[in-house]
Order: C-alpha cells, then structure tokens, then sequence
C-alpha cells in the first residue's frame, strides 16, 4: 500500500493515474448529478410549508456540504506537504481550492436565495452564514497565496499554513446552528422524517457534486503538474508524443 502511495507522489506517474480516472469520472458525475437534480427539480413532491422554494436544497445543501469536505481534504494534504515535504500534497491543495470556491460560493447565493422569503433580506450576520463567507475568503487566501510567490515550494507551504489554521472554521460552521441562536435551520441529515421522494433525489445529487468536484479537481492537478513539471524530460516527451513543439 505505501509502494503504490509513494508511486502517486511522482508526477509523471500521478499524472497518468489522474488521466485514466479523467473519463469514467466524467460520465459518471454527468449521469449521477442529471439524475439528482431532474429528480429534485422536476419529480420531487412540493414541500406542505415552503411549498416549491424549497428545491433550492439540492444546489446547496450538496455545495455547502462539500464546500467544507473539500477544505477539509486540503487541510489533510496540507499536512502531509508540510510533514512529509511531498510536492504533490502541495499541488492537492492548490487544485482543490478554486473548486473549494465556486461550491462555498453556490452555497452562499442560494442559501441568500432559499432565505430571502423567509427573512425578508437577501443577507443576514448570523453565524453559520458568516462563518461560510469566512471560508470562501480562505479559499481565496489561499488561491492567492499560490500565485503570489514564484517559488512553488514557498507557495505551497504559506497556502497549505493558511488551509491548516483555517480548518478551526469548520467546527464553527458545522456546530453554529448548535453553539448560537442562529436564524439558519439546523443541519439536513437523511433522516426517516424526510420523504423519500425528496431524500433520494438529494443523496444523487451530494453524490453528483462529490463525483464533479473529484472530476474538476483532478483535471486541475494534471495542469499543475504539467506547469510545475514543464521543464522535465517526461513533459517535452508527451509533449512530443502530441505534436506539441
């Protein structure tokens, strides 16, 4: 097992390995995530007190829970790059975070979206909310981090310091609806009291953003590969090989 672990932490192999998965990934978050959501928008019973507003739920609650699932994985690569020195731990981090992002980013608008009827306001200071605006900022410190130096190794261990002491913001978001007086609804769990025409078309869809995140952050790896490596014979050979100069 560790063979095959120390195997992926080299770039031209992980590069391949990520190649390979590239188009199984791809049809299968397609169909998972069509079925999720045609289910959700199109079959699933209207809800007896938010009526029809409530499909919301199968965009955000798949992008706000893997909004944290992502940086979670960040920090773990970020403690791995930082312990064990592993380039590709480094550039995990650095492909993970824009997907990261736009997830943080869908759950804050249509969470924005999905509370407008019931708060009156587009926005409010409550504690979940901040918290995950919170971590669209370390995800964005974090990109930033990334470009700011030239040196690859410097970049990824001021992202991954970042990615490591922001992991304490996931707790807060996790437990606010339980620590605070919060307006935010406590936490969807696939509970027996949730119609199961309404449940199984959210299990596809968290399913389908898992597999789209997978799908997007490995596409992203092989470029950084590709970026960092540009100057390793292994590059201009499949260079070559394409018909690239």
């Amino acid at each position: 097992m560790w063979k095959k672990l120390h195997q992926l932490a080299i770039p031209a192999r992980l590069y391949q390995v990520c190649g390979a998965l590239l188009p199984w990934l791809m049809v299968a978050s397609a169909l998972v995530l069509a079925t999720g959501l045609i289910r959700g928008f199109g079959f699933a019973p209207a809800d007896y007190q938010q009526g029809q507003s409530y499909r919301i739920i199968y965009l955000h609650v798949p992008a706000a829970m893997w909004s944290m699932g992502i940086y979670a994985a960040m920090a773990l690569a970020a403690f791995t790059g930082l312990v064990w020195q592993l380039k590709m731990a480094n550039l995990a981090v650095a492909a993970m975070a824009p997907v990261g992002a736009v997830l943080t980013f869908i759950a804050l608008i249509t969470g924005s979206a999905w509370g407008k009827p019931m708060w009156g306001t587009w926005w409010v200071w409550d504690a979940r909310l901040t918290s995950e605006l919170v971590l669209l900022f370390l995800y964005i410190g974090a990109i930033a981090l990334w470009h700011a130096f030239d040196d690859r190794r410097l970049a990824g261990r001021a992202a991954g310091i970042l990615v490591l002491i922001g992991g304490v913001n996931l707790p807060v978001i996790h437990y606010s609806v339980e620590w605070w007086n919060t307006l935010h609804q406590g936490s969807t769990r696939m509970q027996q009291s949730i119609d199961p025409a309404m449940r199984s078309p959210l299990r596809w869809a968290i399913c389908g953003f898992l597999l789209l995140s997978v799908t997007l952050t490995l596409m992203r790896l092989r470029n950084l590969i590709l970026l960092v490596d540009k100057h390793r014979p292994w590059v201009s050979e499949l260079a070559a090989r394409r018909g690239y100069s």
